[in-house]
């Protein structure tokens, strides 16, 4: 592999091949290879609702079990749907997903991804935009009533199926026929982006790029064999792709917590042993919070794994320390399928925890001047783009958005804002849309809130510009405490940004919250803060 980049330009690293493999494939060859061995283990806290008769939900499959009722599944979707028609899941992380999700990839369905907490406006929004034929859902989650909101549904999808008593029926299903034949490069899902900026949209994915980029990043992380315990929402790639597929290709358990809740996260390790566990940084700063010391024996762990947003150096270091185990990062996005690189934990302490690592293989990438487009020199800021296997087909019913996402050469610009060095590893800075140009200066909110987190008494910071008469923009922060600061004042936080930063990258305004506001993926949705700031809505410290 190239090294000693002289640009910010990194060549595709070809020594690993492109798994050319469908979803269904992947379980087939998991069933094949490793039958026995369990593949999903389900994780629900006391009192939680049960999808089956049975009075327990701590539910285990083998391989060689789950394509039973995968394939059983496929032929009971096939007797309602024709190939490549789309579905949507619209539940939580219970089993009964992933069989589906294997079941309708053998089926040559696409599946459609929904955050369970979607209310009736913004389900129907997802269901229009892809073009649904049927609805697939749990009853109820949370004290939601998704059943009813299910039932308004009736006039925009054909078929509408409840997952209570859903594996039962599969037991009596007779094939009708066999299975189609479903081909690599086909859609297999359609994943709706975070939405930190606006209206989601829905990223049409393929069979060969969520397979191949889970076997790569499982590669990366060196977690292979293993037992996974993973939180992250199925509605989302880093929990139907990353996870899902990674242990499949990998021949690991997933161990599935019906939600993220951090006692109940902890004890799924003690009691599973498991060895790696995956979450987004505000799941990380939670479990940190709740982590009863010498209470819980985690002493099986040998990795975790984080995406989703930058982790904050501060945050890297204490989790660690807590956990004991090495914290690899990646970062991607949905329309990637998702990941782009990642870090190792043969890395340096300092590469994990102040890079997102270096590019996975078989991707270019490249670092674009956002006014010039010419190549960033090495070290300098520019546009994350990316060409490759993983690049999305494109927006469902969006051709315009398509064309302004991808370009006409192929590379797909992410709207990121990072930087590689000479080595390939990349530091992501900020997104475009969240840059801040205050007197013409350009800033990135991500290198300000890396040094925020360093105060003692912030657990979370996030960064973004509001309006100014002088300046045309100035930065303002939103910071979390720590739950034994009582109190924080602006000078305090002024003056450990002037030892950390230069002088223009120090917040003007400052503001508390008791909560980030997130997308489901765990992102910070910063137009809400700008929003909320500018309406007087937040609590302002000076």
């Amino acid at each position: 592999m190239t090294t000693g980049l002289q640009t910010s330009y990194w060549p595709a690293d070809q020594s690993s091949p492109i798994w050319d493999m469908t979803v269904g494939d992947v379980l087939r060859r998991a069933a094949a290879l490793a039958g026995e061995r369990e593949a999903l283990v389900e994780v629900a806290p006391d009192g939680a609702p049960s999808l089956t008769a049975a009075a327990s939900t701590d539910r285990r499959w083998t391989y060689r079990q789950l394509l039973d009722e995968a394939e059983a599944c496929a032929h009971w979707l096939l007797a309602r749907f024709a190939p490549g028609e789309h579905v949507c899941i619209w539940a939580p992380n219970v089993p009964e997903w992933i069989v589906v999700q294997y079941g309708a990839a053998l089926a040559g369905l696409v599946v459609v991804t929904a955050n369970p907490a979607l209310q009736e406006a913004e389900l129907r929004h997802v269901l229009k935009q892809s073009r649904a034929s049927g609805l697939i859902h749990v009853d109820q989650f949370r004290g939601y009533d998704m059943a009813q909101t299910a039932r308004r549904m009736d006039d925009v999808v054909r078929e509408r199926i409840s997952l209570t008593g859903f594996m039962d029926r599969l037991k009596i299903v007779e094939p009708a026929r066999d299975l189609p034949p479903v081909a690599p490069d086909a859609p297999v899902q359609i994943q709706f982006t975070s939405g930190t900026t606006g209206l989601p949209k829905g990223a049409l994915l393929h069979h060969r790029g969520m397979v191949t980029n889970a076997a790569f990043l499982v590669d990366r992380s060196g977690h292979l064999n293993e037992t996974w315990v993973s939180p992250l929402p199925l509605f989302h790639t880093a929990g139907s792709g990353l996870c899902v597929l990674g242990c499949a290709t990998r021949l690991s358990t997933l161990v599935l917590p019906s939600l993220f809740e951090p006692r109940l996260m902890l004890s799924a390790i003690e009691r599973e042993r498991a060895t790696v566990v995956g979450g987004v940084p505000t799941m990380l700063v939670a479990l940190l919070e709740a982590l009863p010391e010498g209470r819980s024996d985690l002493s099986s762990l040998r990795g975790m794994v984080s995406g989703g947003s930058p982790v904050p150096p501060k945050l890297h270091e204490r989790v660690e320390a807590a956990f004991g185990c090495p914290l690899t990062s990646l970062f991607g996005q949905t329309e990637l399928s998702p990941s782009l690189t990642a870090s190792s934990p043969d890395d340096s302490a300092t590469d994990r925890a102040e890079t997102s690592g270096r590019p996975l293989p078989q991707v270019e990438v490249r670092i674009v001047d956002p006014q010039t487009g010419e190549l960033a020199p090495i070290g300098h800021d520019g546009e994350v783009q990316a060409r490759g296997y993983q690049v999305m087909l494109g927006y469902v019913g969006q051709d315009d958005a398509t064309a302004r996402t991808i370009l006409a050469d192929g590379w797909l610009r992410t709207g990121d804002i990072g930087q590689l060095d000479s080595r390939g590893y990349l530091r992501i800075t900020g997104r475009l849309s969240d840059m801040i140009i205050r007197g013409g200066e350009n800033l990135y909110p991500a290198e300000i809130e890396a040094a925020l987190t360093r105060h003692p008494a912030v657990a979370e910071a996030a960064v973004f510009g509001l309006p100014d008469d002088h300046w045309g923009e100035i930065a303002a922060a939103a910071i979390r405490l720590h739950p034994d600061a009582t109190q924080i004042e602006a000078a305090d936080l002024k003056s450990h940004c002037r030892n950390l930063l230069s002088p223009q990258k120090t917040p003007s305004d400052w503001f508390v919250v008791e909560a980030m506001p997130l997308t489901p993926s765990g992102k910070v949705q910063k137009f809400t803060l700008r929003d909320d700031a500018s309406a007087g809505r937040l609590r302002k410290i000076s």
